[in-house]
C-alpha cells in the first residue's frame, strides 16, 4: 500500500515535492491511465467543476484529512502534464479510500 504523505501549506497552494507524491508513470496501473473508473471520475469532478458535501469512506489506517491534502498538493501542481496528474491521483485516492460520496459545484 503507497503512504499518505504529509503536506505543508505551501504546497497545498504551489503544490509539493511530484517525486515524493506523485506515483511514477510507470507504476500507475493502466485503468487509472485509460481514465475511466470511479475514481478518474472523482478527480475529473474536483479539478473541473469543484466538490461538496463530500463523505470520503477511508481505508483502515488511514487519516482522510492527510490523504486528501496530499492529492490536493498535487492537484494544486503546475509540473506535471494532466493526465499525469489525474491517472496519479485516482490510483491514490484507490489506496486511500474504500468510497466517496459528493455533490459537484458547478
Amino acid at each position: 500500500m503507497i503512504q499518505v504523505q504529509d503536506v505543508s501549506g505551501i504546497d497545498l497552494c504551489f503544490g509539493g515535492d511530484m517525486k515524493k507524491l506523485l506515483p511514477a508513470w510507470k507504476d500507475i496501473p493502466d485503468e487509472f491511465k485509460d481514465g475511466n473508473t470511479k475514481w478518474n471520475k472523482v478527480v475529473s469532478d474536483w479539478f473541473f467543476r469543484g466538490l461538496k458535501n463530500v463523505k470520503w469512506v477511508p481505508k483502515t489506517g488511514i487519516d482522510s484529512g492527510k490523504a486528501v491534502a496530499h492529492i490536493n498538493a498535487i492537484m494544486s501542481s503546475f509540473e506535471p502534464e494532466h493526465e499525469h496528474k489525474e491517472a496519479g491521483c485516482a490510483y491514490l485516492l484507490s489506496e486511500f479510500f474504500e468510497d466517496v460520496t459528493y455533490e459537484t459545484i458547478k
